[in-house]
């Protein structure tokens, strides 16, 4: 810790994701877009990088568990009928993966009430976990994730899902932007896409703290005292 002009500045991973101040958001891990028999992957989509970090998030999870640090599950969401999607949203949907769409129809993908809007199973939400449903990239945008974290004493997100320069970037800068401090779960974040996911990395760490989920898990376990919901 430094102090700057009066105010104490966490520098330390210790002292960063203490678990007693800190949350573990999981990023849309639905299966439209890391399962194979989900929208994305029935389109073709390369979802290698999701095999991959996967296992590694499921970790994490059980980590934050055992540490008693607050878990957040955040849930991507379109209303049936598109009654959530602006134009401009559509618009949006129309530019993601136009070589691997079959026809001329924007994107279509964790609608409520389907399978592809439900979590995978290795990262279901336990009972009394925190489910926060977004309709745009961001999960601090129009939920309720500030409000909740704020009720918890939350001072740092742990960021860790998809993708990584969608969403979890969107997440992140936000995070910030509500004067939260950021981790990067590093090895816990993927794409469908390689070259923008080091991309993304790449300006992420120039704003944000990353760690690898063993180094943060590291930390939770040596950690002698729970969390206290609002301390």
């Amino acid at each position: 810790m430094i102090t700057i002009e009066g105010k104490e500045v966490f520098t330390e991973l210790t002292e960063l994701v203490d678990p007693a101040h800190t949350a573990l958001l999981l990023i849309d891990m639905q299966r439209d877009f890391v399962a194979s028999d989900g929208v994305f992957g029935e389109l073709g989509i390369d979802l290698s990088m999701y095999r991959e970090s996967l296992p590694r998030l499921a970790g994490l999870l059980e980590d934050a568990r055992r540490a008693a640090a607050l878990v957040v599950h955040v849930q991507n969401t379109a209303l049936p009928n598109r009654l959530s999607d602006s134009p401009a949203q559509i618009r949006f949907n129309l530019r993601m993966h136009a070589g691997n769409r079959r026809d001329d129809v924007p994107l279509r993908y964790s609608v409520e009430g389907t399978p592809g809007h439900d979590f995978v199973t290795e990262l279901t939400p336990r009972e009394g976990e925190l489910v926060v449903r977004k309709f745009r990239s961001s999960a601090f945008w129009g939920t309720d994730l500030e409000l909740l974290l704020r009720s918890n004493g939350i001072k740092t997100v742990v960021i860790g899902g998809c993708t990584t320069e969608g969403c979890v970037e969107s997440t992140a800068r936000d995070a910030m932007f509500n004067d939260l401090y950021v981790v990067i779960a590093v090895d816990c974040v993927a794409s469908d896409d390689r070259e923008q996911h080091e991309a993304s990395l790449l300006l992420m760490r120039h704003r944000f703290d990353m760690a690898a989920a063993g180094d943060i898990a590291a930390v939770w376990a040596a950690s002698p005292q729970p969390r206290v919901a609002g301390g």
